[in-house]
């Protein structure tokens, strides 16, 4: 059976037998690989450490026929480290994580693996805040997918904007004409951040009060656990105290962001055009 060599991101591990481990990666060349890591939990292993999440790696395997083998590994991006010892930029980076896993199910490309890389890198390097870095990367992640959101233009009718009303469902902002009644309204400065995390406008970004960021955190969570059928089991748990956002509370435990997300999600979606229109769709990606 055959070697083959590759870049991979380490996603997640799983523990198999006494000293082995079962590394979940997302490669440049290959898509989303599994492999058995063989010995990797002793401490004599000469690649333990390189194979452990958010890892950059060049890796070779050995071709099974259920599970490949990793027989070598060479760290190319060291930014394990760097992210566990911030607990803000490790709950973010595992929903980056998270978030690679479940898009490359069926597939994933050379961008998917490139925008993580950098997301990844950027948080080691505190280069932002990090939920505003995971914002960003959700909203392109999403966009590569297939799943672009709107946030000018109607999603629907394709009337130029700006809009204000959102709809998840139907893919970003909706003139009033589509929107059903009860949609939720986003204020120009809430759009405005949204464009700038998808378009990577950081100076824009850091820029934002923390109370406009913490709107555009809810319609992010929102849309992409949407689109992806299923929540982000790491999401709830982002941090994002380091900069609290100035709103008012409404009692005990109110977390704005999930509030935010509940209300956009839950709007229902109106009957869809009898033409063929596929809303949420958006042809271009941006770039990582």
């Amino acid at each position: 059976m055959p070697l083959y060599r590759d870049e991979c991101v380490v996603l997640r591990t799983h523990k198999l037998g006494e000293a082995d481990r079962i590394v979940t990666m997302l490669s440049r060349q290959h898509g989303k690989i599994r492999a058995v890591a063989k010995g990797v939990r002793r401490t004599a292993s000469k690649f333990g450490s390189r194979l452990e999440p958010f890892m950059v790696v060049d890796a070779q395997f050995y071709e099974g026929r259920s599970l490949d083998i990793v027989t070598q590994a060479e760290s190319l991006g060291s930014y394990g480290a760097q992210i566990v010892a911030d607990y803000s930029a490790y709950t973010a980076a595992s929903a980056m994580v998270e978030t690679a896993d479940r898009l490359s199910e069926a597939d994933a490309g050379l961008q998917q693996y490139l925008l993580l890389v950098g997301a990844l890198r950027s948080l080691s390097r505190s280069e932002h805040v990090p939920s505003a870095t995971l914002d960003s990367y959700l909203l392109r992640a999403m966009s590569i997918a297939g799943w672009a959101p709107s946030f000018s233009d109607c999603a629907v009718t394709g009337e130029p904007g700006p809009h204000s009303a959102f709809v998840v469902q139907l893919g970003g902002v909706v003139a009033d004409g589509a929107a059903p009644p009860g949609s939720p309204r986003l204020d120009f400065a809430t759009l405005s951040i949204l464009g700038s995390l998808l378009a990577g406008d950081w100076a824009t970004v850091d820029s934002a009060d923390e109370r406009t960021r913490s709107r555009a955190s809810g319609v992010v969570a929102a849309y992409a656990q949407w689109h992806l059928e299923r929540s982000l089991k790491s999401l709830p748990h982002v941090d994002r105290t380091e900069h609290p956002a100035a709103v008012p509370t409404h009692g005990p435990g109110h977390d704005p962001v999930a509030a935010t997300a509940r209300a956009v999600a839950a709007t229902p979606a109106p009957p869809l055009p009898d033409h063929d229109l596929e809303p949420g769709r958006a042809e271009g990606t941006p770039t990582a």
